[in-house]
C-alpha cells in the first residue's frame, strides 16, 4: 500500500510539474533571433540582435500581444552558413519559437530556407538581397534589386553621367546575382561590355591594394566611372581605407554601396570618404517623427547617444510590427495563421510613411540615395517620389521575366510562370 501511495504521489507530482511547464510555455510567445554575434558578419548583425531585443522589450511594456509576453530566444550562428541551418532548426524544434527574425547574407538565408519550409515556420529577413526568390515561409522586409540596385544605377547614369562601371562584390550569391541583373540592365541601356568590369573577393578580404589600383586604372580613360559595391561585412573597412590611401575621391570615381550603412561607417575615419554614396530605404538622418522616436528609444536602450541606426534596423522595425498586427488579426501566433494574415498588413515606416506587405511577401519602400558626411551620417541627395513595391523576380533576366509570385488564393505560388500557367516550385 505504501509503495502504491508513493508511486501515486510521484505520478501526481510529475503530472503537476508537466502541467506547470505547459502553463509556463503558454504564458509567453517565443521569438527567435538568428544573427551572427561573432565572425566576419558580427560587425553588422550584432546590432540587429539588439534591435530585436529592444522591440520585444517595448512590446512587452505595452502588455505583449494577445495577453501574453514575448520571450526572445537568441542564438549565435557565428557567420557560419551551415550553422545558420542548425540554429534555425534548434529555434523551431527545441525552443518552439513562433517566428524567427534573422540572417544578413543571402547565403545564410539560402542555408536556412529548407529548414523553414520543412518545419513550416516563418523567417523575417531584414536585409537587401538579390531577388529571384519568394517562399511562403519568408517575409522579405529588406530591399529587392528594383528597390535599391536599379535605382542606384539610374541615379549614377542619369544624374552623374557615369559611363564606365565597376561591379565589386563579396563572393557569394547576393553580389553575383545582383551583378548579373545589373550587367544585363546596363547592357539593355546601351553600355558596352568593355565598359563593365566585375570582381569578387572572399568574406573578410583585407588586401585591397591591387584591386583598388585596377579600379583607378579602369577609371582613367576619360569616361566617368563609378563603383557599384556589394562588398559585405568587415571587408568594407580596409576597402574604403585603401580608396583613401590611393587618393580616389568621390569626384573622381564615386562608390555607391548597398551594404554600408551608419553602423559600418561608425568604425572608420569617414573624412576622406565624403561624397561617396549608399543606396538604402532609410537613413538615420531622415526627418520624421517616427524616426526621432525610434532613435531616442534605441539610444536609451543601448545607453549611449553615440549609437547610430541603419536600414536593416528599420526593416526589423517594420517586420516586427507587421508580425504583431498579424497575430492580433489572426487571434493566434500560430505560424500558418499569421502567414495568411500578413498579406495586406500596413505599418508606419521610419521615413514618415507606411509600408505594406504584398502578396509576393515583399513590402513597399521608398528608395533613397545618400552621400557620406564627415560625421558618418548620410545626406539624402535623391529619393523616389513614393513607395516602390518589391519585385521578387527580375524583369532583366531571361529566366525571370515571365515569373510572378502571389501567395494569395487562387495562385498560392512563389514562382508562377505566366506563359505556361504553371507553378514550378514551392506552393501550398
Amino acid at each position: 500500500m505504501k509503495k502504491l501511495l508513493l508511486a501515486g504521489s510521484i505520478m501526481t507530482s510529475m503530472l503537476l510539474a508537466g502541467q506547470a511547464m505547459a502553463a509556463k510555455k503558454e504564458e509567453t510567445i517565443k521569438v527567435g533571433v538568428l544573427h551572427s554575434l561573432s565572425g566576419t558578419m558580427a560587425i553588422s548583425e550584432t546590432t540587429l540582435k539588439d534591435t530585436m531585443l529592444m522591440l520585444i522589450e517595448e512590446q512587452n511594456k505595452k502588455g505583449g500581444v494577445l495577453g501574453k509576453k514575448l520571450e526572445a530566444v537568441v542564438v549565435d550562428p557565428a557567420s557560419n552558413w551551415p550553422l545558420f541551418a542548425e540554429k534555425a532548426r534548434e529555434l523551431i524544434q527545441k525552443h518552439e519559437v513562433s517566428a524567427v527574425f534573422g540572417c544578413w547574407t543571402s547565403v545564410s538565408r539560402k542555408s536556412v530556407l529548407p529548414v523553414f519550409e520543412e518545419l513550416d515556420n516563418l523567417l523575417f529577413y531584414p536585409v537587401q538581397y538579390e531577388g529571384e526568390e519568394s517562399s511562403k515561409n519568408v517575409f522579405y522586409t529588406g530591399a529587392a534589386p528594383n528597390q535599391q540596385a536599379i535605382p542606384a544605377v539610374d541615379y549614377l547614369m542619369n544624374d552623374l553621367g557615369v559611363k564606365r562601371w565597376v561591379l565589386a562584390g563579396t563572393d557569394y550569391v547576393y553580389p553575383r546575382t545582383t551583378n548579373k541583373i545589373l550587367e544585363a540592365y546596363l547592357k539593355a541601356k546601351g553600355v558596352d561590355a568593355k565598359d563593365i568590369t566585375i570582381n569578387y573577393t572572399p568574406f573578410g578580404h583585407s588586401d585591397w591594394q591591387s584591386i583598388v589600383a585596377d579600379i583607378k586604372k579602369f577609371g582613367s580613360t576619360g569616361k566617368k566611372t563609378a563603383v557599384v559595391s556589394t562588398i559585405n561585412g568587415d571587408a568594407n573597412v580596409p576597402f574604403y581605407k585603401e580608396l583613401a590611401n590611393q587618393g580616389i575621391s568621390a569626384e573622381d570615381i564615386p562608390v555607391v554601396a548597398f551594404s554600408v550603412g551608419e553602423e559600418e561607417l561608425s568604425g572608420i575615419d569617414t573624412a576622406p570618404l565624403v561624397g561617396h554614396l549608399a543606396a538604402w530605404n532609410y537613413f538615420m538622418s531622415v526627418e520624421a517623427d517616427e524616426n526621432d522616436d525610434f532613435i531616442e528609444a534605441w539610444q536609451a536602450f543601448v545607453g549611449s547617444d553615440k549609437r547610430v541606426t541603419n536600414d536593416p534596423m528599420e526593416a526589423h522595425y517594420i517586420g516586427f510590427n507587421m508580425w504583431i498586427k498579424a497575430i492580433e488579426k489572426a487571434g493566434t501566433a500560430d505560424p500558418a495563421a499569421v502567414r495568411e494574415a500578413m498579406i495586406g498588413i500596413s505599418v508606419p515606416n521610419l521615413t514618415g510613411g507606411y509600408s505594406a506587405m504584398m502578396p509576393n511577401h515583399h513590402i513597399t519602400k521608398p528608395v533613397l540615395i545618400g552621400e557620406i558626411q564627415d560625421d558618418g551620417q548620410f545626406e539624402t541627395v535623391w529619393q523616389t517620389s513614393g513607395l516602390v513595391p518589391g519585385d521578387a523576380w527580375s524583369d532583366f533576366l531571361e529566366g525571370s521575366k515571365s515569373i510572378a509570385a502571389d501567395w494569395q488564393a487562387p495562385l498560392m505560388c512563389g514562382n508562377y510562370n505566366v506563359k505556361t500557367a504553371k507553378c514550378s516550385g514551392q506552393n501550398y
